[in-house]
């Protein structure tokens, strides 16, 4: 059953088209993830679709009975109530009201906020996102309306958050870069690509080769107008004359080739090597140590940090992740311990929230100010180009910083980061607010990057394919180092999980002893060990087999879409079946190792 339609709307700010004769419809039960690059208007697209913005031309239309409840990406609080107050405003709670302030209460609490009588206005800008995501999912809705809802939830919270909204039952559609919630989520991706609305039935991973497709269908067709349209110049160039019917409609399809539109090839960030040359000494910490009132938030950690190393820093929010930051780039001194930092070391410090810009202060201005030109290898480059690299166009160029999106403000901060050729960089959650195409650019500028890498990030993707080493917060100020990825990381957290049982205890008069077990497969544990690897290896052959038949069917969407959902079935069995190779052959390893 249809919920919503947008009918051909066309809604432009300042001087950009956002969305041009674009429609879209939601129905129940579609979980639709809006993509596209910052500043093509996804945040407009939510706020049209709420009722919050008028679109210039075209008009939404939904039943009178659908209730749309919306997620912006700044909330608003009125801070002469407490935050319980505010968040079971205008809900029903004459008739129920012990449940829903019971339901606020234990979702505050499930994303770390536990004064339910404080005052928003006390509240981080994270905790007050969060606190508005509680506000929105308790309030009954038929469509949910959420723009970046992962942003400030560490893995935890965004696990339970994925959870919750894949069992939600109505409608939602959001803007999230996180790809792995997409994936997990959505059934559906509408992607903004040059003021068009283009949506495809798959999540994420489906969406990806859906648009292969598309994008090989539009350039063979171009191809082909422009064939008929050299083919047609010809022809007219004879000196044909429109004496039949059949010879007039020939020239109007001349005209027709001549005015078409041609396809504009899709923009992306270009990023190069930007950075210096790093020495031999890097940055050292020993015994670092720092509380705040009764909390250790870091207790006696060193680490001297490699070239080349990525590593990942995660934790509950609150831990000291952000601490640790700010301790290594000398913004917070610790309460014991030192810090020696190479005389090379240059850092570039890619922080949560942008720094203060000038919103009078023009884009080109403001990148002038951090170099007018940057060395790389391939020579230097002005800082009008480099604008031009990360989608600041030469009008954009000379657009007041405080017309541009929020997106925008990131990807000029970054910009702005980058072009000091930092050979150190600190990214404190670099994936919030950037799209998932310049996140993409973005993890393969930083994997080929001449020099250290620390971040501090809950996107799992991001973690997965950028960082070599996990240092997680453990509590009590503890600061364990892990080999691998975020992946790798929570394999070995997963085992020692298992494998924590609490031991038995004899008393004999005054001596304790301690019982061990012997670790051994289950029953199942060793059959499943058997003949895993020929499972796996026939998972492998039936996702070969469906993307063979999935080539063929280019062209019948009704059997793409049944392959795409089965190559997505059959991929997500695939990681699961890894996860437990990893895990039964660890268990073997340890079983093995006892009788040595």
């Amino acid at each position: 059953m249809n919920l919503l339609t947008m009918q051909n709307v066309t809604h432009s700010y300042t001087q950009r088209m956002l969305l041009e004769n674009a429609s879209l419809g939601i129905n129940e039960n579609d979980k639709m993830g809006v993509i596209g690059i910052n500043g093509t208007g996804k945040s407009t697209l939510l706020k049209i679709i709420a009722g919050l913005v008028e679109p210039d031309e075209g008009q939404v239309v939904k039943g009178n009975q659908i209730h749309i409840e919306y997620l912006p990406q700044v909330p608003e609080f009125d801070d002469n109530k407490t935050l319980l107050e505010n968040i079971c405003e205008g809900k029903d709670v004459h008739t129920d009201r012990w449940t829903i302030e019971s339901d606020a209460k234990a979702m505050l609490t499930k994303l770390k906020i536990n004064d339910f009588t404080c005052k928003p206005s006390i509240l981080s800008g994270g905790q007050r996102k969060r606190a508005a995501l509680v506000r929105t999912l308790l309030t009954p809705a038929d469509i949910l309306v959420l723009d970046e809802p992962t942003n400030h939830l560490d893995n935890e919270m965004v696990e339970w958050l994925e959870d919750y909204l894949r069992k939600y039952r109505g409608a939602l559609l959001m803007v999230t870069h996180d790809r792995y919630f997409l994936d997990k989520v959505t059934n559906k991706i509408v992607e903004i690509d040059k003021g068009n609305i283009y949506t495809y039935d798959a999540n994420y991973s489906g969406f990806l080769e859906l648009k292969a497709q598309r994008e090989e269908m539009e350039q063979a067709t171009e191809r082909k107008n422009k064939s008929l349209y050299r083919m047609e110049l010809e022809w007219i160039k004879r000196g044909a004359r429109a004496r039949s019917t059949k010879q007039k409609a020939r020239i109007e399809r001349f005209e027709e080739l001549k005015d078409r539109k041609p396809i504009e090839e899709e923009q992306s960030v270009e990023m190069s090597s930007m950075a210096s040359r790093l020495g031999r000494k890097t940055i050292e910490l020993e015994h670092i140590k720092k509380t705040f009132g009764d909390r250790t938030l870091i207790n006696d950690f060193s680490y001297i940090f490699l070239k080349n190393d990525r590593i990942g820093i995660i934790g509950p929010n609150g831990c000291g992740k952000s601490t640790l930051l700010n301790i290594i780039t000398s913004k917070l001194t610790p309460d014991s311990g030192t810090i020696e930092v190479g005389q090379t070391v240059k850092i570039g410090y890619f922080a949560q929230e942008n720094q203060a810009l000038n919103p009078n202060q023009k884009v080109i201005d403001c990148v002038k100010e951090v170099g007018e030109y940057l060395e790389t290898p391939e020579g230097k480059i002005t800082a009008s180009k480099m604008c031009e690299r990360f989608l600041f166009d030469s009008a954009m160029q000379y657009t007041e910083i405080g017309r541009l999106s929020g997106g925008e403000k990131r990807r000029l901060y970054l910009l702005m980061v980058l072009m000091e050729a930092p050979n150190v960089l600190i990214l404190d959650e670099p994936t919030n607010d950037l799209d998932i195409q310049t996140l993409s650019i973005l993890e393969e500028y930083l994997m080929t990057f001449d020099g250290i890498v620390i971040t501090v990030s809950h996107d799992r993707y991001f973690l997965n394919k950028i960082v070599t080493r996990i240092f997680a917060f453990e509590g009590m100020g503890q600061v364990a180092q892990y080999e691998g990825n975020y992946n790798d990381y929570k394999a070995v957290a997963r085992d020692f999980v298992e494998e924590s049982k609490p031991v038995e205890v004899e008393k004999k008069t005054q001596a304790v002893k301690v019982k061990t077990t012997k670790l051994k497969f289950t029953y199942n544990e060793q059959k499943e060990y058997n003949e895993i690897d020929q499972v796996i290896a026939d998972i492998e052959e039936k996702i070969s087999k469906t993307e063979e038949e999935i080539g063929k069917q280019a062209t019948n969407f009704t059997k793409l879409n049944e392959l795409m959902e089965e190559k997505s079935r059959l991929e997500q069995l695939y990681e699961e079946k890894m996860d437990r190779w990893v895990y039964l052959n660890d268990l073997a390893e340890k079983i093995s190792n006892q009788s040595k």
